[in-house]
C-alpha cells in the first residue's frame, strides 16, 4: 500500500499523523489559557458599544453655587488635590451645571498613565474619576485582547500565539481525518460509549465543525499584529489582475 493509499484509508498507521498528534496535543495545552482569555475579552469587545450605553451613567451634574472658577483657579485647585501631578488637558462643558473633566499625569515617570478626574467648576472640589469603574473594566479587557496588557511587546506575543492557533486548527483537521471508510462515524458522537471515547468523539466532532471559525480567528489575529505579509500578497494579486485587465483592453 502506497503512502497516498494509507493516508486516504488508514491514516492512523502513518508516523506523520502521530507526529502531528503530538504537535497538536502540546500546542493545545500551551494555547488553552490564551484562547480562554482572548475569547472572554473578545466577547466583551463585540458588545462594547451596547455595554458602554448601558454602563455609562451620563454627565456629572453639579449645583450652581456662584461664578465659575477661572482656568488658573481651577488648575490651582487640582494641584492642591493632586500635588505630584501635572495637568495635561481641561475640558469645559457647554452646560453650566456640568462638571469639568481634567486629565492629569504623575510627575517623574517616563511613560505616565493619564487619569481623568471630574472637578466642580464652581468650588474646585474633586468629584472622582471621570470614567466609571465598569467602563474602565471594558477598556482593560480591550487592552488585554489586543496587547495582553503589555503594550507593543504584548501585541507581538499576541501575534505569535495567533500563529499557534492556526497551527492548532490545521493539525487538528489533519488528525481528524479517519480514512474513507470511517468518515460517517467521525461526524457523529456515540453517547453510549465510555467517557474516554465520548470525550474523543466530542472533541473531534466539535473541532471539525468549528475548524473554519478557529482557523479564520487565528488568521485574523496574525493579521492584526503582522499585516505586512498579507498586504504584500494582496498587492501582488491585485497587480496581476490589474495587469491582466489592461492587457485585455489593449488593441
Amino acid at each position: 500500500m502506497t503512502f497516498r493509499d494509507r493516508a486516504l484509508r488508514r491514516p492512523q498507521s502513518l508516523w506523520l499523523r502521530k507526529a502531528l498528534f503530538q504537535i497538536h496535543l502540546w500546542t493545545g495545552i500551551g494555547v488553552g489559557l490564551y484562547v480562554l482569555l482572548i475569547s472572554v475579552s473578545g466577547s466583551a469587545i463585540v458588545f462594547r458599544n451596547e455595554l458602554y450605553k448601558g454602563l455609562w451613567p451620563g454627565p456629572k451634574l453639579v449645583p450652581i453655587s456662584g461664578p465659575r472658577l477661572s482656568r488658573e483657579e481651577l488648575k490651582k485647585a487640582v494641584h492642591q488635590a493632586w500635588p505630584h501631578y501635572s495637568i495635561t488637558y481641561i475640558w469645559d462643558s457647554k452646560r453650566p451645571n456640568e462638571a469639568t473633566e481634567v486629565w492629569i499625569e504623575p510627575d517623574g515617570i517616563s511613560h505616565p498613565k493619564t487619569k481623568g478626574r471630574l472637578v466642580d467648576p464652581f468650588t474646585g472640589k474633586d468629584l472622582g474619576p471621570s470614567r466609571p469603574a465598569s467602563i474602565g473594566a471594558l477598556a482593560w479587557l480591550s487592552d488585554l485582547h489586543t496587547n495582553l496588557l503589555a503594550g507593543r511587546t504584548g501585541r507581538m506575543v499576541n501575534g505569535v500565539m495567533a500563529v499557534f492557533v492556526v497551527i492548532l486548527s490545521i493539525t487538528g483537521l489533519l488528525i481528524w481525518w479517519p480514512g474513507t471508510g470511517r468518515l460517517r462515524r467521525s461526524l457523529t458522537i456515540d453517547f453510549k460509549a465510555n467517557w474516554k471515547r465520548f470525550n474523543w468523539d466530542l472533541h473531534s466532532v466539535a473541532g471539525f465543525w468549528m475548524f473554519a471559525f478557529v482557523f479564520m480567528w487565528g488568521v485574523t489575529g496574525v493579521y492584526l499584529v503582522f499585516p505586512t505579509p498579507f498586504q504584500v500578497v494582496v498587492n501582488h494579486f491585485s497587480h496581476l489582475q490589474l495587469y491582466g485587465l489592461q492587457s485585455s483592453l489593449e488593441p
